[in-house]
Formats: C-alpha cells, structure tokens, sequence
C-alpha cells in the first residue's frame, strides 16, 4: 500500500461487479478491493447499502470525512438510485452539479445521453468517468481527441474543449459472446483452444480488406473456413474475434475522420490485454493509438470530486 493521504473512496459499480479504490492525491490508488455484488445482482436499499458497507467500510471508518464517489450501473434505473442522464455535450462540471446519492450511500456519477434526433439515441454509464480521467490525466486529449473504450460494449467518444460532444457504442463484446455460445458459429470452437494472434490478424484483415461484403456475411466465414479444413478449429474463435473488432474500427475509424478528428489524437482506455489486441488491430488500418491507458476511473473519480469541491484538503 502506498503512503500518502487519502482523498477519495471510490466506486466502479457495474452490472456483474464492485470495484473500490483508497484514492490519494490526483488520482493515485492507494489501496483495491473488490467483489461480485454487481448493481444487477441487488435489490433494494438495504442491499446496496450493505455491499457499500461490505467492500469500503473498514476504509470509512478510518476515514470518516471522506468523500464517496460511485460510477456505473448502481445509478441506473436497476441500480440504488437512478440518477438522470445529462445530454451532450457534457464535462466534468456538468458531471459534477450532476451528483445524485441515496441516504447513506455515495454520490453517484450521472450516465451521458447523446441524442441529436437525426439517429437513435445513444448513452453510456461509468465511460464518462474514464473519459474525465483521461482528460484529467493527459493535456493533449482536452482540445480536440477520440477516446476508444473497449469493452462489452465499446465505446467511441468525440471530445472538444475538454467535454463529450457526441459517442456511439459498438456491442462488439456482447457480440461475440453470443456468437461463440449460442450460435452455430461457436459449436466448432474448441472452448480450451489458446489465443491465436496470427487467426486474430487474419479476421481484422478480412474486415479492412473486403467489409464492403458486410458483416452478417464475413460473420458465416468462421463456420465455412472450419468446415472446408482452410482454417483450423483452434483458429476460429479468434478469426471471428478479428472480424468484429476490425468491423467496428472500420466503423469507427471512418466516423472519426467524418467528424474532422483524423488528425487529432487517438485514445484507448482499458483493460490492458484488451486494449493490446484493439492497439494490434490499429496497426493493420494504419492508425495505431496515440495513448493507450488502463482503467482512467479512479483519476476521473479523482477529478469529479475537486469539481464538485468535494475533497476535504482541498476545501480549506
């Protein structure tokens, strides 16, 4: 554990987990705990309440005048408090006046809602705190950037002038596990076969090279190559994971420059084995990130709390 003053006690409460962090001065992490006891998983005051208590009291009671931060699914609808969207454009000081929190429990983070009623309406919960993260860290991701958030669902954000102006969600997670376990995709996928980066490369190249052929057609690939012997079995579970990443940068890549954002840096935040094989994908269309940075939560928990004028140290 790293010696310093805490500052903060923060939160990354998804659907499926509870993150918790002993947070010190501009961000750093002192300490981590975590646990299964996801939003989706609880019902009830009491019951948020508990894992609250569960996972950060011990630092609470050693702390007792700290500030509680929480992002994520716990501000959902299913969540304790559903805590309203803010529309974009949307940055930390909109993020901050829009702290809700239940009695006893932290401020919650609000999700961003992007919705300019020429296309659906799109939004995001916890990727906004990532996002001021990476602002918080990194200067030259304020003006003018495109911040990518792999994930489950992947998330790419326009930012200008230090807010986010527009984002757009790719469920290419999601996708992939659906694909690999119920469908007839999955059932030549040996589920021990190890990570294959060549049949990885080979999917994302398929994607760059002829995705004019679209999708749900690249998609039936995975199958016929397995069952025609021109790839292996083993192969096929990262062939398909290649094609859907090299989709969505397709996608994204292009909606990037539409924006005007082609020359302007280029930003993963993640888990850093994930964010290895979006940084591979980069590299074969030619525009690897500039930055490539782990879980910017904290820092962006960190820099919502000073705009909310919530740090104890800093009140004085």
């Amino acid at each position: 554990m790293v010696s310093a003053v805490p500052s903060l006690i923060g939160l990354d409460w998804g659907s499926t987990s509870l993150r918790a962090w002993l947070i010190g001065p501009e961000g750093i992490v002192l300490d981590e705990r975590k646990a299964d006891k996801g939003a989706s998983a609880l019902s009830g005051h009491g019951a948020f309440l508990a894992a609250f208590d569960d996972v950060a009291g011990a630092w609470r009671t050693a702390h007792a005048d700290l500030p509680v931060l929480a992002c994520g699914m716990v501000g959902s609808a299913h969540g304790w408090l559903d805590v309203p969207y803010l529309r974009c454009p949307a940055g930390a000081a909109a993020l901050a006046a829009g702290l809700r929190g239940p009695d006893g429990g932290p401020h919650i983070v609000p999700g961003v809602l992007f919705d300019d009623t020429s296309l659906p309406p799109d939004v995001m919960r916890g990727e906004e705190t990532q996002v001021a993260g990476a602002l918080h860290l990194h200067e030259t991701l304020r003006t003018s950037s495109c911040i990518v958030l792999p994930g489950t669902h992947s998330k790419w954000a326009q930012v200008c002038d230090e807010r986010i102006v527009r984002f757009a969600t790719h469920m290419t997670g999601e996708l992939y596990a659906v694909l690999r376990e119920h469908s007839v995709l999955g059932r030549l996928m040996p589920e021990d076969a190890p990570v294959d980066p060549d049949a990885f490369v080979q999917g994302v190249d398929a994607a760059r090279d002829h995705g004019e052929l679209g999708l749900p057609h690249q998609m039936f690939a995975a199958r016929s190559l397995g069952v025609t012997g021109k790839l292996p079995h083993e192969m096929l579970a990262d062939y398909l994971s290649g094609l859907l990443i090299g989709h969505e940068l397709r996608a994204g890549l292009q909606w990037r420059a539409m924006a005007g954002l082609g020359s302007r840096p280029l930003a993963l935040v993640g888990a850093p084995q994930l964010c290895a094989r979006y940084q591979v994908a980069l590299h074969r269309f030619g525009r690897p990130a500039d930055l490539v940075l782990d879980n910017t939560a904290p820092a962006g928990l960190f820099a919502l709390a000073r705009e909310a004028g919530l740090l104890p140290l800093e009140k004085r």
